[in-house]
């Protein structure tokens, strides 16, 4: 089985601050760096690097080619990746603070350029049994879970940037949502149909799937940004499903690897291979 993660596809200029802007207020930047980034982009390096076979769909302009390379020294598939003539590349502005705590303004560009007939052929190349995984950063997600679902997908949806819109998705479609604590206090009071599996993220408070089972946040010396944490913990736990471990053994797994990508900068430069996971856990 495979990952199709149609996802987002985001130049991330990030700027290194001593603490947050605040309105009104001109701070100096301590340092500037480009990273490539974007949800979509950083879960599908997460699923590659931690064994999965991982196939990502979006749309980027020419300023974003990089972002493709960078996918596929991953070992991600990028072969449903199209490339705008016209229009810019998503991108984010991400302030990181002293504390490793981050704010991020996002624009969306050709991430919001998803068609029917890119649909329709990605998703072409699906078996049943297959996942697809989904973050809020790209358009089209309502036909993109239709589609999945007549293939007999399973759809991981993660509603990561939260907006009004996720709560007219059909969310009966999902096999597995993944919030962190901000999304679930959105979608809790929801009425969810049974059997939607719902992966809550708490940070340094750990994880919990289905209020039943709950794994602790690794414990780290020196939190350096935390912009892929998340990113990295779906990477992980979707692969470990696909090698038929267990909710909680994929849980502690991706819980682990995100304790490794806090202590690291960057986004997907952040994110660990498996083998430094084996490394880490020696």
């Amino acid at each position: 089985m495979k990952v199709i993660n149609f996802g987002s596809l985001n130049i991330d200029y990030v700027y290194r601050v001593h603490d947050f802007a605040r309105p009104g207020e001109t701070i100096p930047a301590v340092s500037f760096s480009r990273f490539a980034g974007g949800k979509g982009l950083n879960q599908s390096i997460a699923l590659a690097r931690a064994g999965a076979q991982t196939i990502h769909a979006g749309v980027i302009g020419k300023d974003g080619i990089f972002l493709i390379d960078t996918l596929r020294e991953s070992g991600v598939d990028c072969s449903s990746v199209i490339v705008d003539e016209c229009e810019p590349s998503g991108h984010a502005v991400i302030q990181v603070a002293d504390s490793g705590e981050n704010e991020i303004v996002l624009f969306p560009g050709t991430n919001h350029m998803i068609t029917h007939k890119a649909i329709r052929q990605t998703l072409s190349r699906a078996e049943a049994g297959d996942i697809l995984l989904l973050q809020n950063e790209i358009s089209s997600i309502p036909e993109i879970m239709h589609e999945a679902a007549e293939r007999g997908m399973r759809v991981f949806f993660n509603p990561a940037p939260m907006t009004d819109a996720v709560l007219d998705y059909p969310l009966e479609l999902t096999d597995t949502l993944i919030v962190n604590e901000t999304e679930w206090e959105a979608l809790k009071n929801h009425r969810f149909s049974d059997g939607i599996n719902v992966l809550r993220t708490m940070g340094a408070n750990g994880a919990v799937y289905n209020d039943s089972i709950r794994v602790a946040a690794k414990r780290v010396d020196k939190v350096v940004d935390t912009t892929a944490a998340g990113d990295t913990f779906i990477g992980y736990f979707i692969a470990e499903l696909l090698q038929e471990q267990g909710i909680e053994t994929a849980m502690e797994t991706a819980s682990l690897a995100s304790g490794w990508c806090i202590q690291r900068a960057g986004a997907a430069a952040s994110i660990p291979w498996r083998h430094e996971l084996r490394e880490y856990q020696n």
